[in-house]
């Protein structure tokens, strides 16, 4: 059986994560992504996915601890950086940064220890990146702070609302973990030649150097942005003409409504002050929902997770080239219970090729 790009066949058994694309489920170990929003925070709901259980309390502030300990970076570590960040983007140096902290124990199988260093540091690598090419000066971590709140700490300078943290912790919750992505794809492919979670994670983040997994929310922006200088009638057309995708809606896997969406459109109308263009925003998923539905009959086409992921990150002030290094943030969680899991579990992979002779 020859599926370009493996669509549709079953490449792994997992307990991590579960998604019905047909009535829009998306479950962690089990339990329902949407319904861990508001009742668990981002440290729990990591807890969970890497170990499977929820912590106790005395498991809960030990973990904590370890990442609140794990997120200051070394002076070696900066120094390398200072000489990366002049010469590569922001992902890239990303990237390389994962690299520059493999110190090649190559431990076998893959220690969690060093996934959840992992967790703790790359928010930390993105601030300190982010802030130098900006020339601004590097904000150390605050042991205070929770993981999403000391996040919006170091890109800031500043502590941020409430509502703004909740709002950014049920992003990062909600996209944790979403099955067998491109990222966590290659990851497990990485992990299953007996190498290191370094190396597995750098090949996960080089997934989303390309527009069609990690880049997203940006293109919602723009489309933002286009549909309010003319019309969402006028722009979708347009877009479709040229063959062009209409960013933040439609998803290869779910055909009906995206449930991290459903919940992150709460917490976007959660967030005060309301920004001005909220109600703009609102109605822009309505109308394009509406014109898709006329345009492409039959094909369910509504926003997905990047609609409201960039809603509720321009809301709180986040540059639109930050979009997919706080991606990586997220998706860190669910990249190392995979690179774990496929450790305790490997096979290495080898998918046959169809020869297609050239005469």
């Amino acid at each position: 059986m020859f599926e370009p790009g493996l669509k549709g066949v079953t490449a792994i058994e997992t307990s991590i994560s579960h998604i019905d694309g047909k009535d829009g489920v998306l479950q962690y170990r089990g339990v329902l992504a949407k319904e861990l929003i508001g009742k668990y925070s981002f440290e729990e709901v990591s807890f969970f996915l890497l170990k499977g259980y929820f912590p106790d309390k005395k498991e809960l502030e030990h973990f904590s601890q370890a990442l609140v300990k794990h997120r200051f970076l070394s002076e070696e570590t900066k120094k390398q950086l200072e000489l990366i960040i002049p010469h590569q983007s922001l992902i890239s140096a990303v990237r390389s940064a994962v690299s520059l902290l493999d110190q090649s124990n190559d431990l076998w199988p893959v220690n969690l220890e060093e996934g959840i260093q992992l967790i703790a540091k790359l928010p930390t690598i993105v601030a300190y990146i982010y802030r130098k090419k900006k020339g601004l000066n590097e904000i150390e971590p605050e042991t205070n702070f929770g993981h999403a709140a000391n996040f919006l700490y170091m890109l800031f300078g500043e502590e941020k609302s409430v509502n703004e943290v909740d709002a950014l912790e049920a992003y990062m919750i909600l996209t944790a973990e979403h099955g067998l992505n491109a990222s966590t794809f290659a990851a497990r492919v990485v992990t299953s030649t007996q190498s290191d979670v370094y190396s597995a994670v750098t090949a996960a983040i080089g997934t989303l150097k390309g527009p069609l997994h990690g880049g997203a929310p940006s293109g919602v922006i723009q489309y933002m942005k286009e549909a309010e200088k003319s019309s969402v009638n006028e722009t979708i057309r347009k877009k479709l003409t040229n063959g062009e995708k209409i960013m933040g809606f439609g998803h290869r896997v779910y055909k009906t409504k995206d449930p991290r969406a459903e919940a992150l459109k709460i917490q976007f109308n959660s967030i005060d002050p309301k920004p001005a263009w909220a109600d703009f925003t609102l109605q822009l998923e309505k109308e394009t929902v509406n014109e898709l539905q006329q345009l492409k009959p039959g094909r369910e086409l509504y926003a997905n997770v990047e609609f409201y992921a960039a809603a509720i990150m321009k809301a709180i002030g986040i540059s639109n080239e930050l979009f997919t290094p706080i991606f990586c943030c997220n998706r860190m969680v669910g990249w190392v219970a995979h690179i774990i899991e496929q450790s305790e579990h490997n096979v290495i992979f080898r998918p046959n090729a169809h020869y297609r002779p050239s005469v």
